[in-house]
């Protein structure tokens, strides 16, 4: 690479620690292959010695390797008024095996002497001797300091020193860290450019490496990104930072906003291009993975990140892309969606019928019809922006492509609600009546509420003559009251989103009853998810 940025992925460690992230032991390790695989070249795995799941973790690489990447351990210093090589902390830093260890250390002297309630000159010994060990062992050393931003503020030429005896203790990089995340890009730019101008004083020896620098901001002013690219601008050459933004409080710098700005926008090389198509399926598995839902509003990676909805929009886009996108989507591995709604106009019918391969022109009068309808169902409450399926077959409906595969023939739902205090998970019955090719089925189901034993009754009326059903499931249901106004008389619009393991579809339903609307998504998706099935087939 012509002109490298190197990149390093904290989310195993400083994103595991943002609220309602639990990584297990097995979590980690496929998040670590799949970075490993997208070519990210630092990988911080943990704290070895911190838990016992961190230490598994790097035995277990140490038996099976990742193909490119270094996977990195994290440790601080050594503690106070002790000798590096008897603090067991850094003998379990060791024993991870890794060729390279990040050190973070105190650089305010706030932390110093409140936090760590010890002596200025003290600290500076607890960086040299951690380093200057760890060095001594074999060990390549990046060095993060610590509340660097607001230490340099205070006092700065305590923080130079630092600095400084952390390189001539052998560290090879030096990691700017906005701690606290409050410092903003112009100050960042300052800072930066100051003290990059005297580490290069420092660089006495000709033959010895230069020290090359890094930054790991937080987002707790929203401006971690930002604060990440103006560091590179004055000269920094590792960016840390986790995927999606993971991290404590509010986050780290996000690097699937921040690797794309670099690469495409800035000119500096990050990843192989062929790597870089992989960002946003490595963002959404990862969100997967940690159990959290993908910000479809997210830059770059986001599903709506290249979303058009207005009729003008999808007619410019068509004609030209450049006129509403800043970047050709499928450089990071997304893909451009038009957005139908009550603002649609003809060219976003015609986009979505193309996308779903249906034959449609601007004459075809199903094309006006299709319109019409959803101009007419979004008054009452739908809302196919949100439920692409259900759009899908109203498509195929207006087109006389939608041939039914089932008839409900009707359902009642019972549900005893002090029946689920004696047996949690079994307060609802529902029993549905289903014609299939001319046969009548009657089946009965329990769940654990109404939309629940409804889901389960239709899929065991079904599953003899669509096996497949039994790999389709239901990843999530959201209700929203219309018309609150209207007290419990109000309208309810619901949304739900089955799958079948490989591929996500929603499914819409609206009706002043909440069984009613939700029987109308859950039918949906079934029906959906078994013509996906059909065209795979035939395919």
């Amino acid at each position: 690479m012509t002109n490298p940025i190197w990149l390093y992925d904290t989310t195993l460690r400083d994103g595991a620690q943002r609220e309602g992230i639990s990584l297990s032991l097995e979590d980690k390790l496929k998040i670590a292959r799949k970075l490993d695989q997208m070519g990210i070249p630092f990988i911080e795995g943990g704290w070895p010695g911190a838990n016992p799941k961190d230490v598994q973790f790097f035995w277990q690489l140490q038996e099976q390797p990742l193909t490119q990447a270094e996977v990195v351990a994290f440790c601080s210093t050594r503690r106070p008024n002790r000798k590096a090589e008897e603090d067991r902390m850094l003998q379990a830093i060791l024993s991870a095996g890794t060729r390279w260890v990040t050190i973070f250390g105190k650089s305010w002297d706030l932390h110093v002497i409140e936090g760590l309630k010890t002596t200025l000159e003290e600290n500076l010994a607890m960086i040299s001797d951690t380093i200057a060990y760890l060095r001594s062992q074999g060990r390549r050393v990046i060095y993060d300091a610590e509340h660097w931003f607001d230490g340099y503020k205070h006092n700065p030429e305590y923080a130079l020193l630092t600095l400084k005896v952390a390189k001539e203790a052998g560290a090879e990089w030096l990691v700017f860290c906005d701690t606290n995340g409050g410092t903003l890009p112009q100050e960042i730019s300052q800072t930066v450019r100051e003290v990059g101008e005297t580490i290069k004083k420092w660089d006495t020896d000709q033959n010895s490496p230069k020290i090359q620098l890094g930054i790991h901001a937080h987002n707790d002013g929203g401006t971690a990104v930002a604060n990440s690219l103006s560091g590179v601008l004055e000269g920094v050459r590792m960016i840390q930072g986790t995927i999606n933004g993971y991290g404590e409080r509010c986050g780290n710098a996000n690097l699937c906003t921040i690797i794309p700005n670099l690469q495409l926008k800035m000119g500096y090389d990050c990843l192989k291009p062929e790597k870089l198509t992989q960002l946003t399926a490595t963002s959404r598995l990862i969100s997967e993975i940690v159990n959290l839902a993908p910000d479809d509003h997210a830059p770059f990676i986001g599903r709506s990140a290249f979303a058009h909805k207005g009729g003008i929009h999808v007619s410019a886009v068509q004609r030209n892309p450049l006129t509403y996108e800043h970047i050709q989507p499928e450089a990071i591995g997304n893909k451009r969606r038009i957005v139908v709604s009550e603002q649609a106009g003809l060219s976003n019918i015609l986009s979505k019928a193309k996308l779903y391969g249906l034959n449609l022109s601007k004459e075809d009068p199903a094309c006006r019809q299709i319109l019409d309808k959803l101009k007419v169902l979004e008054q009452e409450g739908y809302q196919f922006e949100a439920a692409e399926a259900s759009f899908e077959l109203l498509m195929h409906e207006a087109m006389g492509k939608r041939h039914p595969l089932f008839l409900i023939k009707g359902f009642q739902v019972h549900c005893n609600l002090l029946q689920a205090e004696i047996v949690p998970y079994s307060n609802a019955i529902a029993t549905i009546k289903v014609t299939v090719n001319g046969e009548d089925i009657l089946e009965v189901a329990e769940g654990n509420g109404p939309v629940s034993a409804l889901d389960r009754a239709l899929r065991k009326a079904l599953v003899r003559f669509y096996p497949q059903i039994a790999d389709f499931h239901l990843t999530d249901y959201k209700v929203r009251i219309l018309d609150s106004g209207s007290g419990t008389s109000a309208k309810t619009r619901t949304l739900v989103e089955s799958s079948n393991g490989k591929e996500r579809w929603t499914t819409i339903g609206v009706s002043g009853n909440i069984l009613d609307a939700s029987y109308q998504a859950v039918v949906e998706g079934i029906e959906y998810g078994l013509r996906l099935v059909a065209c795979a087939i035939c395919v």
